[in-house]
C-alpha cells in the first residue's frame, strides 16, 4: 500500500495549478506587506508601540528603529513580486519566509491565523518547482522548464487547506458558536455597514454561524468530487467575499480562493489561464530526491495534524485562557473585551503605584492586553525590570482585570491577589494565576 501511495504521489501531472498559484501567491504576498505600509498597519503595530509583546520565547525579536520597519516591509513586498514573476524564486521566497516569520513572532497584539498560514504555504512552496514555467528563471535558464511535476507538489496544498478547514469546523462545535454569541456581537458592531439592516435581523446571526460551520466541514469534500466542485466554488466565493467585506481580514479570503486551482485538473487550469503555453518534452526526474522530500513532508503533516490538538492539553475554556489557542485553527470563536490595571507595590516601604496600560500602550494593545494572559505576563516582566532599575527590589505586582467572553458577565482573568512579579510562564501546563471561567 505504501508503494502504491508513493507511486501515486510521484506520478507526473500537469503543473499548471502550481504555476498559476505561484503567480497569485506572489501578488498576494506583495499586497499583504505593501498594504501593511499603506494602511498604517506597520506604523500602528511595529513603529509607534513602546514595545511589541513578542511571542514567547522569542522576546529577543524586536522591530527595527526609525524607518527600519518600513524598509523591512518594502523589502518583503519586492520579494513577493519576485516570487510572482518567478525571478530567483527560491532565494526570493526564502527571504520573504524568514522575514515574515520574524514579524509573526515579534508581535502578538495583531495575531491572525492567516499570518501563520502564510508561513506554512511559503514552506510548502519552497519544496516545489513552482518556477518551472512562466517565470524569469526559465527565461534565463530554459533547461529548467517543465510542464509536469510530481503529484505531491499539488496534493500538499489540498491536504494543508483540508487540515485548516477541518479543524476550524471542529472548533466551532461548541455552545457559544452554535448559539451565535460571538457572531451577534460582531454583526451588531457592524450595523452601520451597507448591509447593516441585514446584520440586525435575529435569524441572520444563526445563518452565518451555522453556515460557517457547515462550509468549513464540507468545502474540501465538495471540491474533491467533480460533480459538486462548481457548487463548492460558488459557495467559496460567496463565503470568502462576505468575510472580506464584513470582517476586513486582509488577504486571507483571496488566498483561500487562489488555492482552489489545486482542486481542478492541471490541463483544465492550463487551458484556462496559460493558453499560450508552448509544449515541451519533460526529462525524467530521479525519484530519490522526491522520496526524501516525501519523508520530510510526512513528518510535517504529522505535526500539522497534532499541533491543533494542543488545546485539549490545557484545562478550562481555551477561548478564555488562550492556552493552546494559537496555531490550532480556532478562527473567530471569541469576542472578548475588558479592562485591566496594575498595582506595583514596594513591600519594604508599603508605597504603591497604579499603572494604566492606556498610558503606556497603543489603543490596540490596550484592548488586547486585558484579555490575553501572555501579554499580561510580558507587561509584568517589563514593569518588574523598570522598577528594579529604580531600586525597588523586591517588588510586588498585581493585575486587576475585568473581562467578558462572548457577552458573559465580567470577571477577573487573572487572580488579583497573585503576585505576578513571582509568576512563571509555562509552555506545557496551565498557569495557576489564570482565573477559570466561572459562567
Amino acid at each position: 500500500m505504501l508503494r502504491r501511495l508513493e507511486n501515486h504521489l510521484l506520478a507526473p501531472v500537469d503543473n499548471s495549478p502550481l504555476i498559476v498559484f505561484r503567480i497569485l501567491f506572489g501578488v498576494l504576498l506583495a499586497a499583504e506587506t505593501g498594504g501593511a505600509i499603506l494602511t498604517g498597519w506597520v506604523k500602528e503595530v511595529l513603529v509607534e508601540p513602546e514595545f511589541t509583546f513578542p511571542m514567547l520565547p522569542f522576546s529577543f525579536l524586536q522591530p527595527l528603529p526609525g524607518w527600519g520597519m518600513y524598509f523591512y516591509f518594502a523589502g518583503m513586498a519586492v520579494a513577493g513580486l519576485l516570487v510572482a514573476v518567478g525571478a530567483w524564486f527560491r532565494a526570493s521566497l526564502s527571504v520573504f519566509t524568514v522575514m515574515w516569520t520574524a514579524v509573526y513572532l515579534m508581535q502578538t497584539s495583531s495575531y491572525n491565523n492567516h499570518y501563520y498560514l502564510l508561513i506554512l504555504l511559503c514552506v510548502l512552496m519552497l519544496a516545489t518547482p513552482a518556477n518551472a514555467d512562466w517565470s524569469w528563471d526559465v527565461r534565463r535558464h530554459p533547461h529548467l522548464r517543465r510542464q509536469t511535476c510530481p503529484r505531491w507538489c499539488l496534493s500538499v496544498f489540498v491536504l494543508q487547506i483540508a487540515i485548516v478547514y477541518t479543524y476550524a469546523a471542529i472548533a466551532k462545535i461548541e455552545a457559544d458558536w452554535l448559539q451565535a454569541k460571538p457572531m451577534a456581537i460582531w454583526l451588531f458592531a457592524r450595523r452601520d455597514y451597507y448591509l447593516g439592516p441585514l446584520y440586525e435581523l435575529a435569524w441572520f446571526k444563526y445563518a452565518i454561524a451555522w453556515g460557517g460551520l457547515l462550509f468549513d466541514a464540507t468545502a474540501v469534500p465538495l471540491l474533491l468530487w467533480r460533480r459538486t466542485r462548481m457548487l463548492a466554488v460558488g459557495l467559496s466565493v460567496f463565503f470568502h467575499l462576505f468575510n472580506s467585506y464584513t470582517f476586513r481580514i486582509g488577504i486571507f479570503p483571496y488566498l483561500a480562493l487562489s488555492l482552489l486551482v489545486f482542486f481542478f485538473p492541471g490541463e483544465q487550469i492550463g487551458a484556462r489561464f496559460l493558453r499560450r503555453r508552448t509544449p515541451v518534452v519533460d526529462l525524467p526526474v530521479a525519484p530519490t530526491s522526491n522520496r526524501i522530500v516525501l519523508g520530510l513532508l510526512g513528518i510535517y503533516f504529522v505535526v500539522q495534524l497534532l499541533l491543533p490538538l494542543q488545546s485539549l492539553w490545557f484545562p478550562g475554556n481555551v477561548n478564555w485562557t488562550e492556552e493552546g489557542q494559537r496555531m490550532s485553527w480556532r478562527m473567530m470563536l471569541r469576542s472578548k473585551d475588558g479592562s485591566i490595571h496594575f498595582v506595583v507595590r514596594n513591600p519594604k516601604s508599603g508605597e504603591e503605584w497604579r499603572i494604566y496600560p492606556s498610558k503606556r500602550l497603543t489603543p490596540k494593545q490596550t484592548d488586547r492586553i486585558a484579555t490575553r494572559p501572555d501579554m499580561i505576563w510580558l507587561f509584568v516582566q517589563r514593569l518588574k525590570r523598570e522598577y528594579g532599575q529604580r531600586g525597588v527590589d523586591p517588588v510586588e505586582i498585581y493585575a486587576v482585570s475585568s473581562v467578558s467572553l462572548n457577552g458573559r458577565r465580567r470577571q477577573p482573568i487573572v487572580d488579583p491577589e497573585y503576585d505576578m512579579a513571582k509568576a512563571e510562564w509555562h509552555y506545557f501546563r496551565s498557569d495557576e494565576w489564570i482565573e477559570p471561567l466561572r459562567e
